[in-house]
């Protein structure tokens, strides 16, 4: 996700770096032999330009060497237990995104092929999500699950004005409601499209997700729609999508006012479809009240980031009015994005996943995952430190934590087990806390990074924050061999801080901002967290995705 970035004023910033121990050792501007990157003058006497485009270039070879070193600052992006975006293609894949890095999804008449495999994903995925007969689903690419929500929220909104104003009703006050797990994309929709974000509290009692009872408390005449998610980013439980819907049929048959539901499913649709535990419950299109699905591909869609998708049920759900007719370098196109360039590789990259690993290939990756999750589940919970929240190592129907109870192992497939994403979430018990109260679970985060692990310590969403979580996304690319050695480097780090001294570990802090971080943005570590603008209850939450 892109950060909002302020200008740096160089000649203040080089002012106050004057006197920086570089430019005291007498370095002066002199070229010496370039045989390599190192013997070049950028490698002692010139520094390469950071805030202004210099006068003159350096060589390729001295660019690609440095900028590639301080890149390996950078976390390893298979050790990045954070993220749910991918980090792993196969060769053949990258081979074809390669090839075709130049081509732009917005010049359709020039690159017919690609939008053919364009309008092929859109099928195969309406499909996938139980496409109705006598429906025809319509739907797009997208950058992102971001844009998608944005457009399933919008076309929601613009249906609800339409029938208010047909009504000879006030449509000046619309609202949408979410669960204050919500990815900051849902409340951004609400923000920059003026809808009144009601964002409901979870609780321990509804496994810190959206609430049905206060979804039928909240809602009202005004209510263009839910956002219902399939996969909460925290703990990667999905949301009762079905139970959501009959509260609305209900609603609906009481009052005669229509409230449609918006899934984001950007992680959850692409391992539903696929798992043997499906979703739990009804959740996509055999649901009539479902309008819109949206979903990553970059995520278990299994490509590189830059391609999300949306898709409506039928095409009278996607207002005529906001679609655009496009004529542009000869050919005319129909076209609903909030981006107009974009790049075409990504598409191409998820119609290969798509036929390559076929339905049995995605299944096969997704219970991988799920029994490799449900593995660190148990294995963390088996040292008697820590406890999970999320709970799709447990078996159906058994959601809490309950100490001492016996791991269930006698599962065949994730059918026999809660529905939800391959993630684990889990923080220290509290008999734990009680014998070592000088362990702050920050620091096992932080000590994991010192190995190379970015494992998040945060806390739940509002109402629930004081309960803080570290969370491990189980990616294809996190093997059985993998799972052993990080349960390994959880207990030896778990180990090191009960044997250490409360005052050692102030030491296990994470580095300070750049230069450039401190100059360009406000946003804040997490040990200043107090000093922000907004305090958590009142902000927006990108929950690390």
């Amino acid at each position: 996700m892109a950060s909002l970035a302020r200008h740096v004023d160089p000649d203040e910033l080089i002012k106050s770096l004057h006197d920086h121990p570089l430019h005291k050792a007498g370095h002066t501007k002199h070229r010496v032999s370039h045989t390599t990157p190192y013997s070049s003058r950028y490698a002692s006497a010139t520094e390469l330009s950071k805030f202004r485009i210099p006068h003159d270039g350096a060589p390729a070879d001295v660019v690609h060497q440095l900028l590639k070193d301080e890149l390996d600052l950078d976390g390893r992006p298979q050790l990045n237990l954070a993220s749910f975006v991918g980090t792993y293609m196969e060769r053949d894949a990258e081979q074809l995104m390669i090839e075709n890095l130049s081509k732009n999804m917005s010049d359709a008449d020039e690159y017919p092929a690609m939008m053919d495999m364009h309008a092929r994903c859109i099928s195969i995925i309406a499909n996938l999500w139980g496409a109705q007969k006598g429906e025809k689903a319509i739907g797009s690419a997208t950058t992102g699950s971001s844009e998608a929500i944005h457009l399933g929220g919008l076309a929601m909104k613009r249906r609800w004005q339409e029938k208010r104003m047909a009504d000879g009703k006030d449509t000046s006050k619309p609202n949408i409601i979410m669960g204050a797990n919500a990815q900051v994309a849902l409340e951004k929709f609400a923000r920059y499209f003026e809808v009144e974000a009601r964002i409901l509290p979870v609780s321990e009692k509804s496994s810190a997700r959206l609430d049905p009872e206060l979804v039928k408390e909240n809602i009202d005449e005004n209510t263009i729609g839910i956002f219902v998610i399939l996969g909460s980013t925290y703990t990667g439980h999905y949301e009762p999508v079905e139970e959501i819907s009959n509260i609305l049929d209900d609603y609906e048959k009481k009052t005669g006012v229509d409230i449609p539901i918006h899934v984001d499913a950007a992680s959850g649709g692409f391992i539903a479809p696929f798992t043997y535990a499906k979703a739990g419950f009804k959740w996509n299109f055999e649901l009539p009240r479902v309008k819109s699905i949206n979903t990553s591909g970059h995520k278990f869609g299994l490509v590189y980031a830059g391609v999300g998708w949306i898709i409506w049920r039928d095409e009278s759900m996607l207002p005529k009015h906001l679609i655009f007719e496009l004529h542009y370098l000869g050919g005319t196109e129909e076209s609903y994005t909030l981006n107009f360039s974009r790049p075409g590789a990504q598409i191409i990259a998820q119609y290969y996943n798509l036929i390559h690993l076929g339905f049995t290939g995605y299944r096969d990756i997704m219970e991988n995952m799920l029994a490799n999750a449900r593995l660190l589940s148990r294995a963390l919970e088996a040292t008697g430190w820590y406890r999970c929240i999320s709970d799709i190592h447990r078996k159906k129907g058994d959601h809490q934590y309950v100490k001492g109870q016996q791991a269930y192992e006698e599962g065949e497939t994730s059918a026999d087990y809660n529905a939800g994403l391959p993630v684990v979430a889990f923080a220290l018990t509290d008999d734990f806390k009680k014998d070592h109260p000088h362990v702050k679970q920050e620091a096992v985060s932080n000590l994991l990074r010192a190995k190379q692990y970015i494992i998040p310590n945060y806390p739940l969403p509002p109402n629930e924050e004081k309960t803080e979580i570290l969370r491990v996304v189980v990616r294809e690319t996190l093997s059985l061999d993998m799972i052993d050695r990080l349960i390994t480097d959880i207990c030896a780090v778990t180990e090191v801080l009960i044997k250490t001294d409360a005052v050692d570990l102030a030491a296990w802090q994470p580095s300070g901002p750049s230069t450039e971080k401190e100059h360009a943005s406000h946003g804040l570590q997490a040990k200043n967290k107090h000093k922000a603008r907004r305090p958590m209850h009142d902000g927006v939450h990108r929950s690390v995705c």
